[in-house]
């Protein structure tokens, strides 16, 4: 499940660049060659970059490839640096629920109130949909990268390999 799920967010990166660039490219020729501007474009890229960040980030905490400052963390004994996981997997965990508790709050007025989207007319809920499904992927990896963490130090504190 887990590879799947991997290979999910990776492709769904990997599309989201790819249209992300091939309208940013047409727009700049448009206004280019034809002397027009696709307005429409910037409501597109705009949603899919809130989408490319929510899936990046999940894949940053997935590879544990976030900033941190680890300073104190690298000096503590191993009964401390336990206690620490906890406490980051535990704040992380209450912004991604936040994000994803909110995140369909929104969706769901969005579908009540029928928004659309200013330029193209498309329900705005397709685009939002970005924020709890992302919040969704990054809560599902910073639960596994917690626990993987926590058991990388046994009870006497010896780092397992």
């Amino acid at each position: 499940m887990d590879k799947v799920i991997s290979r999910l967010e990776e492709w769904i990166v990997a599309i989201v660049l790819a249209v992300m660039s091939i309208i940013a490219f047409v727009n700049i020729l448009s206004r280019g060659l034809a002397n027009y501007s696709l307005s429409f474009t910037e409501e597109i890229t705009v949603n899919l970059f809130v989408l490319l960040t929510f899936v990046g980030t999940a894949i940053g905490v997935r590879q544990s490839a976030h900033l941190g400052f680890t300073l104190i963390y690298d000096r503590v004994n191993h009964s401390l640096k336990r206690v620490m996981t906890l406490f980051v997997g535990l704040m992380m965990v209450l912004l991604f629920g936040t994000l994803l508790y909110f995140g369909i709050q929104m969706v769901s007025f969005q579908i009540e109130m029928g928004q659309r989207t200013p330029s193209l007319g498309w329900p705005q809920w397709w685009f939002s949909l970005a924020m709890p499904v992302g919040a969704l992927l990054c809560l599902y990896r910073t639960l596994q990268v917690t626990v993987k963490e926590y058991r990388e130090h046994n009870v006497k504190g010896e780092q397992k390999i």
